[in-house]
Formats: C-alpha cells, sequence, structure tokens
C-alpha cells in the first residue's frame, strides 16, 4: 500500500514539474513571438532587436562620427552622399574601422550575455527573450554598421503601424545567413549588392527581395534560423535553471562566437561592386531577373 501511495506521489510530482515547464515554455514562445503565428522564427528575432533602444543606427551619423577621425568633411558628405568607396576610402581604413566595429559590438555582446545569464528560477522564463533580443540585436547592429560601411544605402528601421518593412526584414535575414554560413545567402547578398551599385530601381530590388529571385534564398535562410532558434531558447531555458554557471558560460560562448559571425559578413560585404568598384565578384551584371523567381544567378 505504501508503495502505490509512493508511486502516486511521485507520478503527481513529475506532473507538476511537467505543467511548470510547459508553462514556462508556453510564456517563452508568447514573449519571443512578435509576429503573431505561433512559433519563434527569425522574424521575431530581428523585430525584437530592433526594438532595443540603440540597436537601429543612422547611416549618416554613423559614417560621419567613424570618418571623422581619418578625413576632412567633404570627403565624409561624399562617403554619405554616396558611398565611402565613391569618396575614395582606402581600404585599409573601411577594414581597420570594421575591426572595431565588431570588437566593440562583441565586447557588449557578450558582458550582456553572461549578466542576463544569472537569474534561475521563475526568472528564467523573463530573461531568455532578453538574452535572445540582445545577443541578436547586437548582431543586427554589427550588421547595419558594417553594410554602410561597405556602401549599402541606409535601410528602413522605421515601424510602420507596428511592423517592420519587409524589405527591411528580408535584408537582415541575408546578413543572418552570412554571417551562419547559410547556403546560398553569401551569394543572394553579393547579388543585391551589385544590383545596387548598377543602379537597378529600388522598387525593383525590393521586389526580388520579397518575391523575385533572391526571395527563395530569404525563405531558406528563414527555415534555417527556426530550427536553431527553438533550439536555442529551449537549450537556454534548461542551462539558466543552473542560474551563475549558465552566466558564466552564456558570455563565454557568445564572446567566442559572435565574432567568426560577424567577420563572414565583413569578407562577404567586401567584394562586391559597392565596396569596391573593380571587384572580381559574381559578375558586373545586377543579375536581378524579377519575373522568374526560379531563374537565381549562378
Amino acid at each position: 500500500m505504501n508503495q502505490e501511495n509512493s508511486k502516486k506521489d511521485g507520478s503527481h510530482i513529475f506532473s507538476k514539474a511537467k505543467e511548470a515547464t510547459d508553462k514556462s515554455k508556453d510564456m517563452i514562445v508568447n514573449a519571443i513571438d512578435q509576429n503573431g503565428n505561433g512559433e519563434i522564427d527569425v522574424e521575431d528575432i530581428i523585430i525584437m532587436g530592433l526594438r532595443i533602444p540603440g540597436i537601429r543606427i543612422k547611416r549618416d551619423d554613423f559614417l560621419h562620427r567613424e570618418l571623422q577621425r581619418y578625413y576632412p568633411e567633404s570627403t565624409i558628405l561624399d562617403a554619405i552622399n554616396y558611398t565611402p568607396a565613391h569618396a575614395h576610402i582606402s581600404k585599409k581604413d573601411i577594414d581597420h574601422i570594421a575591426n572595431e566595429v565588431i570588437q566593440y559590438e562583441r565586447n557588449c555582446v557578450s558582458g550582456i550575455s553572461a549578466a542576463l545569464g544569472i537569474p534561475g528560477g521563475v526568472a528564467i522564463a523573463a530573461t531568455i527573450p532578453a538574452d535572445i533580443a540582445q545577443y541578436y540585436g547586437y548582431m543586427l547592429r554589427a550588421a547595419q554598421k558594417l553594410m554602410y560601411l561597405y556602401g549599402f544605402p541606409e535601410i528602413d528601421t522605421s515601424e510602420k503601424t507596428s511592423q517592420f518593412d519587409s524589405e527591411t526584414i528580408n535584408i537582415l535575414t541575408l546578413c543572418l545567413g552570412v554571417m551562419y554560413g547559410v547556403a546560398g545567402a553569401n551569394k543572394a547578398l553579393t547579388t543585391l549588392a551589385n544590383g545596387l551599385a548598377a543602379g537597378v530601381e529600388k522598387q525593383l530590388l525590393k521586389t526580388a527581395l520579397t518575391k523575385g529571385t533572391i526571395y527563395p534564398i530569404v525563405k531558406s535562410i528563414a527555415k534555417f534560423f527556426n530550427v536553431r532558434m527553438t533550439k536555442e531558447v529551449f537549450a537556454g531555458f534548461f542551462k539558466k535553471a543552473i542560474p551563475v554557471v549558465g552566466g558564466v558560460v552564456g558570455g563565454g560562448i557568445t564572446y567566442l562566437s559572435f565574432k567568426p559571425c560577424c567577420e563572414k559578413l565583413k569578407d562577404s560585404l567586401q567584394d562586391t561592386l559597392l565596396s569596391n568598384p573593380d571587384a572580381d565578384s559574381i559578375s558586373s551584371s545586377p543579375c536581378i531577373i524579377i519575373d522568374n523567381p526560379n531563374n537565381y544567378c549562378e
């Protein structure tokens, strides 16, 4: 009889523990699900990141602040109005500033990750979304800065009726895809840069990003991140059940992983027609074929 009661008690405890875990997981999904589709996906992460104060970068202000250490005002204005390459800013200086950007953002995000990893218990559900948002927020901030250094025009990070422009989401998805080495992301970003350098109309490029030739690559990257995000979030959920260790490990892993991701994006941006008019990239053609989404440039 005692053995039977013991089994019932054990079963009850297990059931309660599972119920509490499921409830915490639901809380995390609800906190992260910014687009309301009931899932954790890359769009949620980008939206959360961009809503963090200081993550959105104003291109003009950033370029002026960085370039004023090395160049006169006339050169800076040329870089702002066109591109740093157009202003004849040396590749060495651009690469140097890019390396400083990566190191600065790396130091910021790793410190925050360690701090956010410390709470345990009931605080877990609250800190997981913050941890994820901060990490990818700083990655998005680094991506914007690198894009502007290597010739991209300002992307629209303003919210319209509580939503970000789909073109913005897709450009940043491409950048994250390059950072994580997702197949096709590097070529798609180079194609986009070459299109911009060749003067392809903005509306055509937007179409390529949202339903044309580049869009299938964006969808492929999104699928990759949807799986990765779910694994990362819930691996973090269990890791943070051991509070202090979770914080230390989280900060260390973040510090090690952040730089290689940013370096991949920098390498991709270095050799396009936007950053180097003499670049021997895919081709001098923008290679944007709007009316056939399956005819992606090879």
